[in-house]
């Protein structure tokens, strides 16, 4: 989740630990244990908001890094590049709520409780960023891929 937010190795390291800092020192805070996940994910995205804010920068991951790719079909590494660097551009809400339930598949109802928003919210933000998201790329691939999560989600 780090890496998703920060885009860089070694400031996606730097929040991890950062991180586990805040969720140590407020764990006897934690009143439901069972809410650990939650509670942990909550931590590490406003870790990243303040980390972005604070360095004021988000740099994309360039292609070249991105050569442990299993696939190789270039066109799938394209379609994953134009969708990744398509998601980094989407307001912050919409990026959130995307990433916790397509990346870290987490249900509408944890997506809440993490965010501390009502589910109809995470439902409008999940359902206006696939909107984004196929303005942004506007390609077949795209189209089908937002129309199949539309579907089933």
């Amino acid at each position: 989740m780090a890496y998703v937010y920060v885009q860089n190795e070694n400031d996606a390291v730097e929040v991890f630990q950062q991180t586990i800092i805040r969720a140590y020192e407020g764990l006897p805070q934690l009143k439901e244990p069972h809410y650990f996940s939650t509670w942990l994910t909550r931590i590490i995205i406003n870790v990243c908001k303040t980390y972005i804010a604070k360095k004021n920068t988000v740099q994309l991951v360039e292609p070249h890094t991105l050569e442990n790719f299993t696939s190789t079909t270039p066109t799938y590494i394209e379609e994953e590049l134009d969708l990744w660097h398509s998601l980094c551009k989407l307001e912050e809400k919409y990026k959130t709520v995307l990433l916790l339930r397509f990346y870290q598949d987490y249900s509408v109802k944890d997506i809440a409780a993490i965010l501390q928003y009502p589910e109809g919210t995470v439902k409008t933000n999940i359902r206006r960023g696939l909107q984004a998201l196929r303005q942004k790329l506007k390609g077949a691939y795209i189209d089908e891929w937002v129309q199949s999560v539309e579907r089933g989600h």
